[in-house]
């Protein structure tokens, strides 16, 4: 699956003028600093923007002055370029947002949305539905067809996409996918974390980003998808020989916590019994199988406390996911990207003046290499860069 074509960004950290073509599964590799969270942070920032919680989310950031590219840039400016919506629409989809300061605040000084329809000739054919100037906002109307002023109490430091009307068929699904983008950063394990806490009995389709709905999730799953339920329950024997089963004990009314039943030990193992990376590698298969995954998955060192046998399984459980959501993780792991292919890995490294690069592994020459070298192993000869 495939939202995102290709995806331009100006003047965010180090990212002062990157342009990615983008594609199922992204892995980026690199040093730290060289960029890898600012594009997680970017399509974070998207997302918000596109559920109207924009100035919320740069105060996160910590406000606009301190995200634009220090001495090169007067303004943040995000390009979705050929954005696909299928089976909804055949078109592809332009969007544009940029975000200039303005004393201590913000204004959004230009935003469009534009569909290119390609069915009707080998000329794409342009329709406009968003065409806004810092406040000049303007909507395709459905009744007249022309780019009018929108007549409803306006915001105008949230974009027009997250307040664009409904009915506005076309628009509204691409602000809808763009909303979706969901981060995970490394899963919180400590003693009293949500994931190790007994969780509801009721239908959730994901495991919840600090893994607050893990065992609901499972025991869903457990209940009403057998078939994707037992691939978890493989994967996890796969990863660990002496793991038996899952079981679902209640704890009070519509309450239940997990057990792990180890073929070494007569009684089971609760959650917050198991260990660290035990618990994580749980979490992220779950959050890999699962048929609830958005339109875009972002996934912040998804490695972090797992012994490197697991890496395989993981890149496995990731090329499968993205057939399911674009899927963009960055690592520091560099036994991971010896699983993958380099169509799925992307370089991150800086120029002499501090800037981001970004490069795939397969624009580099490496077919020779290959013959007697995995990736990991020519990522740490830094034939390709990304090296501290």
């Amino acid at each position: 699956m495939n939202l995102f074509e290709r995806i331009k960004i100006e003047g965010y950290r180090r990212l002062h003028n990157v342009e990615i073509e983008m594609r199922p599964l992204t892995v980026m590799i690199g040093a730290n600093g060289v960029g890898k969270t600012s594009l997680l942070e970017i399509f974070s920032l998207i997302a918000a923007s596109a559920n109207g919680q924009l100035e919320p989310k740069i105060s996160e950031l910590g406000g606009l002055n301190e995200i634009i590219t220090r001495d090169k840039a007067n303004k943040i400016a995000i390009y979705l370029i050929d954005a696909l919506i299928k089976p909804w629409s055949s078109s592809a989809f332009d969007y544009c947002l940029e975000v200039t300061p303005k004393g201590l605040a913000y204004k959004i000084s230009l935003e469009t949305l534009t569909e290119k329809d390609y069915t009707r000739s080998s000329q794409p054919v342009t329709v406009k539905y968003i065409e806004s100037r810092n406040l000049d906002v303007k909507y395709l109307s459905p009744e007249s067809q022309k780019l009018l002023t929108p007549e409803w109490e306006y915001n105008h430091l949230e974009t027009s996409l997250s307040q664009v009307p409904k009915i506005y068929r076309f628009s509204e699904i691409f602000r809808k996918h763009l909303a979706s983008c969901a981060f995970y950063g490394p899963l919180n394990v400590t003693s009293k974390s949500p994931v190790r806490l007994p969780q509801q009995m009721r239908p959730v389709r994901l495991p919840g980003t600090n893994g607050e709905d893990l065992v609901s999730c499972l025991y869903y799953l457990r209940e009403t998808d057998s078939e994707r339920f037992e691939i978890i329950v493989d994967t996890l024997a796969a990863a660990f020989p002496d793991f038996e089963r899952l079981a679902f004990p209640p704890v009070a009314a519509g309450t239940i916590t997990m057990t792990w039943k180890d073929k070494n030990f007569s009684q089971p193992i609760y959650m917050h019994q198991l260990s660290e990376g035990t618990l994580r590698f749980i979490w992220l298969v779950t959050l890999l199988q699962s048929p609830g995954l958005t339109a875009v998955t972002l996934i912040d060192e998804p490695e972090v406390s797992l012994h490197p046998e697991l890496l395989r399984l993981l890149a496995d459980l990731m090329r499968e996911a993205s057939q399911r959501t674009q899927l963009i993780v960055a690592t520091h792991s560099d036994r991971l990207i010896g699983f993958l292919k380099p169509e799925e890995v992307l370089i991150c490294d800086t120029t002499e003046d501090g800037l981001t690069t970004m490069k795939w592994g397969d624009s580099f020459d490496l077919k020779h290499w290959l013959e007697d070298y995995s990736l990991d192993q020519i990522w740490a000869m830094n034939l390709i860069g990304g090296r501290p």
